[in-house]
């Protein structure tokens, strides 16, 4: 799967997961704020597997500091697609993230500040902003992650366990969204199981469990095919329909306002006319024509 399609992947996971907005799950509720820094963090979280490979697009995020950190991370991963893209994976990055967490250091003037939430939101929000073409200079993808990362660092002391859990959810999604395509991951590293000789000449399962050890479900088929564009399309006006709606209630919240009563309200009003809508429709489809 391409890099900007994860990251919209990871957004879209987020706003389901975090926001309580209609049409979502809110099993993990945030604030309005949590929703949109959130979204953009498991964006950048969703990246995270792919900081693997030197090349990739994260390693060009934040130069030189997102280039070193590739270099290291593939080191220790083995490659690109092989530790990362595993559970194994999944749970380290969820657990620096818990351990970013914890590093804090307090201040007189702001208070506790959570220094260690805010390095990791700095790489984090970068990869999403290279990927989502929100920063196209160099200088620009830094002031953004700067600016969230700042606001994290800030903010997290009284609400930092979200940061574990974008990050797990994001790195999730891009070992779920490379298991839809051909290639499929190393679900187990380190231990890469073979499949038995009978299995490999079995079509259909040998897609399912490669040679290799790899475990996929190719429903995708090939990076960056138009059956993943397809899939992407919908997750990305969720996502933005989700950020939209967290900064709507955001801003009702501070004028005064009960922005889940509002929103109630409006989705109520939004129904209401669809469905006298659908009903003139179908009423004038059979209406027998003049003459």
């Amino acid at each position: 799967m391409k890099g900007a399609h994860h990251a919209l992947c990871g957004a879209a996971a987020w706003v389901a997961v975090a926001s309580t907005a209609p049409y979502t799950l809110g099993w993990y509720p945030v604030s309005p704020l949590g929703v949109v820094a959130g979204t953009l963090v498991c964006a950048g979280a969703a990246l995270a597997p792919d900081a693997d490979h030197h090349d990739a697009t994260v390693a060009h995020s934040l130069p030189p500091v997102s280039e070193w950190v590739c270099d290291v991370v593939g080191h220790l991963a083995g490659g690109h697609r092989n530790g990362t893209h595993s559970l194994l994976g999944v749970g380290v990055l969820t657990a620096i993230a818990w351990g970013a967490g914890q590093v804090t250091v307090a201040t007189d003037r702001l208070g506790e500040l959570a220094v260690g939430a805010g390095v990791l939101s700095l790489l984090l929000v970068a990869f999403a902003a290279r990927a989502l073409g929100l920063a196209r200079r160099r200088l620009d993808a830094w002031a953004l992650a700067v600016a969230l990362a700042a606001f994290v660092t800030v903010v997290a002391p009284t609400g930092w366990d979200w940061l574990p859990v974008a990050v797990g959810l994001g790195a999730a999604v891009h070992v779920a969204g490379d298991m839809l395509t051909g290639g499929g991951v190393p679900l187990l590293w380190p231990w890469e199981p073979r499949p038995p000789r009978w299995w490999r000449r079995t079509p259909v399962l040998n897609d399912l469990w490669s040679r290799g050890g790899n475990f996929a479900v190719p429903l995708l088929g090939t990076t960056g095919s138009w059956r993943e564009r397809l899939l992407v399309a919908p997750l990305t006006a969720y996502a933005a329909y989700g950020v939209g709606a967290a900064v709507v209630a955001g801003s009702l919240t501070a004028l005064g306002y009960d922005a889940d009563r509002v929103l109630e309200r409006a989705w109520e009003a939004a129904g209401a006319l669809v469905t006298t809508a659908t009903v003139v429709g179908a009423v004038t489809l059979r209406a027998p024509l003049p003459g």
